[in-house]
């Protein structure tokens, strides 16, 4: 393994990583407000955070390209005010991967809050406690292996992403290139023995980020 693989192999979990940071707050927000409220379109909601899971990545990369890119509302508006331009740089790396593993991050987050007894939450809110202290101080302790499950898997979602990413971000070699991107390049140029020591290498680091996964999902307990 080359010292440009190892810096593939940083760039690629320091995206991954930076991508779940940053949707963990909206993950923690969102998961508990499915998990504990109820109201009207709930389904509809339920249904449009997990369609990055079953749409086409790349239909899911062009969304975010109409989005971010130059001409977009979102990119047009950061590049004009912020002079930050998303598309073809590693920002775009990091939203293409946040938006393909939220939905898991979300699911799992949501799991963990729905399994804590409420009557632990409602005792809380008894002594005089505002419901940011609830939240904060007793319903993310008692789900901290659930939500903690769930980072370890979103993150490794985001290690195998290719369609969006390679749609919003390209395929720029020291730039944007992560380990899948790397994959298909190294095949599509005939190096299939880079290829296969960059797919062993995603495999190895996949299968522990799973296993550790559900390692917490498993053992996890309430109280």
């Amino acid at each position: 393994m080359t010292s440009a693989d190892g810096q593939l192999i940083l760039f690629t979990l320091g995206t991954a990583g930076l991508a779940v940071i940053g949707s963990l707050p909206a993950g923690l927000a969102v998961g508990w407000w499915l998990a504990r409220k109820d109201w009207p379109g709930k389904s509809w909601v339920e249904t449009f955070l997990t369609l990055p899971l079953v749409m086409p990545p790349v239909a899911t990369g062009l969304i975010l390209l109409k989005l971010f890119g130059r001409r977009g509302p979102l990119g047009g508006w950061l590049e004009k005010t912020c002079g930050i331009p998303i598309v073809f740089t590693w920002k775009a790396v990091v939203i293409a991967l946040a938006v393909m593993s939220f939905p898991l991050l979300v699911r799992c987050i949501r799991t963990a809050f729905e399994e804590i007894p409420r009557h632990l939450e409602e005792a809380a809110a008894t002594l005089s406690k505002t419901p940011w202290q609830v939240f904060y101080r007793v319903s993310i302790p008692l789900a901290r292996r659930g939500i903690l499950g769930g980072i370890v898997l979103a993150f490794a979602r985001a290690l195998g992403e290719f369609g969006a990413t390679v749609m919003v971000a390209g395929l720029i070699p020291g730039v944007t290139e992560t380990l899948p991107l790397a994959i298909y390049r190294s095949f599509q140029t005939g190096d299939d023995s880079r290829a296969w020591l960059l797919a062993g290498i995603s495999a190895l680091i996949a299968f522990l980020a799973v296993w550790i996964s559900n390692r917490l999902t498993r053992t996890r307990g309430l109280i």
